[in-house]
């Protein structure tokens, strides 16, 4: 007979009971779904992305992560209160809402690109791997994909993610990099507040890839789907049906988003600013992947600055992969009517837990073919730049529908800044074609 998830952890269960009630406590296990889809959006191909900007341009491209703040976390807010209020995914409202070729359209381009930046981020953990313990890539990959896909299939999601929680300290690296070399911070501060901008197809290109990387579709459906997971682990119903409790949930919502978005935000600010007074001033001013970024740290920065950089990659690709991973098949199951969660049991929801499988698998085989992964995460950023328009203009409408969030809908000052990063990504779409 094959063993049930329940009877694989039992003796994991059995630990964990005894300090269940210290872990509930703990100030980790109060922080939701925002400081999580944070820190999963400073991925390892994010980490090349902003390491590529702090490289080519030094500090003059800090500017974007201030900008780019204010209007991430007004999306991803909309997208946890649409999921606690309505107490469904973002794929089961839009479904409810709109014409099928929006769901449809929306979840097809997300699988792709979901399926392609996995790939690129289990090539960039295995380099990592490789580079901090000297092991074969390909192997430190199978590794880290296994383990990723074991604890996601069969842990249940309220202990897995405490785990998930411990693991976004990792981020922390990459601001303890910039206590091993020298930070001109007058300069800093000037560049971070008064943008020196260059009209260049190169500074434009980055400009695309910074904001294409920070507000990525996969985040939206992954944060709604969570507070849905987290709301049903604690037997509560959707605040459409429990209005007593609307003051409470949507304060958190809002706390926990903003200060997820900020953690992941002033972690992107250091990646920059370190590859920025290191790399790009030793004249370093092409990087392809975040291991090649630590690896061109460790002669200018010295071991330590190389070690916590590669760490940090491996840290945050254990996080990146199960969300993005998790987001498509909430999706797909969502638009499809499967049962899904990931508190659920494999054989309740086998068709959830494929589409996690084949996702992580299918990324694992791409850095076996033929396709250079830089080239590949490319178009994934391509597919999102088109996919993340239409569908954040769907989740401002969404969040702006008292026939879906009744009295909880959102404020004007999120609706604005909603439409604020619609138009700003728009842009950012259409340059990202113009400039190839």
């Amino acid at each position: 007979m094959v063993p049930t998830r329940r009877g694989i952890v039992a003796r994991l269960s059995d630990v964990l009971a005894a300090g269940r009630g210290r872990l509930r406590d703990h100030p980790l296990a109060r922080l939701g779904p925002g400081l999580i889809t944070g820190v999963a959006d400073d991925d390892p191909s994010g980490i090349a992305t902003y390491s590529q900007a702090g490289a080519q341009f030094g500090t003059g491209m800090l500017w974007t992560m201030p900008l780019a703040f204010p209007l991430m976390a007004a999306i991803q807010s909309m997208c946890g209160r649409i999921g606690r209020v309505t107490g469904r995914g973002l794929a089961a409202n839009i479904k409810a809402e709109f014409p099928p070729i929006v769901l449809k359209g929306a979840v097809l381009l997300l699988l792709i690109a979901n399926t392609i930046n996995i790939g690129a981020d289990v090539a960039a953990m295995g380099e990592a791997g490789q580079l901090v313990t000297g092991l074969n890539p390909h192997a430190m990959a199978v590794v880290f994909v296994v383990s990723t896909l074991l604890l996601q299939v069969f842990v249940p999601y309220h202990r897995y993610v405490f785990f998930l929680k411990w693991l976004t300290l990792s981020l922390l690296a990459y601001a303890a990099v910039l206590f091993t070399v020298h930070v001109p911070w007058g300069q800093v501060l000037r560049d971070t507040v008064w943008p020196r901008l260059q009209f260049t197809a190169d500074s434009a290109a980055v400009v695309v890839g910074v904001f294409g990387t920070t507000i990525s579709p996969y985040l939206f459906f992954w944060q709604a789907s969570e507070e849905v997971e987290d709301m049903q682990a604690q037997g509560k119903a959707g605040l459409a049906s429990d209005p007593c409790a609307a003051t409470k949930e949507l304060r958190r919502i809002q706390w926990d988003t903003w200060s997820g978005m900020f953690y992941s935000d002033i972690t992107a600010y250091f990646i920059i600013l370190a590859t920025a007074v290191t790399l790009h001033v030793a004249g370093i001013t092409n990087i392809e992947t975040a291991a090649q970024a630590a690896s061109a740290l460790r002669p200018l920065a010295g071991d330590f600055a190389f070690n916590l950089f590669a760490v940090g990659i491996v840290g945050v690709g254990l996080i990146g992969v199960p969300v993005l991973a998790g987001s498509s098949a909430y999706a797909l199951s969502e638009a499809l009517g499967w049962n899904e969660g990931l508190e659920k049991e494999v054989r309740d929801a086998r068709a959830f837990y494929s589409v996690i499988a084949f996702s992580i698998i299918a990324g694992l085989f791409i850095q076996y073919s033929p396709v250079s992964p830089m080239k590949a995460l490319f178009w994934s950023a391509v597919i999102n730049g088109v996919v993340a328009v239409p569908l954040m203009a769907v989740i401002i409408l969404l969040a702006s529908r008292r026939s879906v969030m009744g009295p909880h809908v959102s404020s004007r000052s999120t609706v604005l800044l909603g439409w604020i990063a619609t138009v700003v990504m728009g842009l950012a779409a259409i340059l990202m074609f113009v400039l190839r």
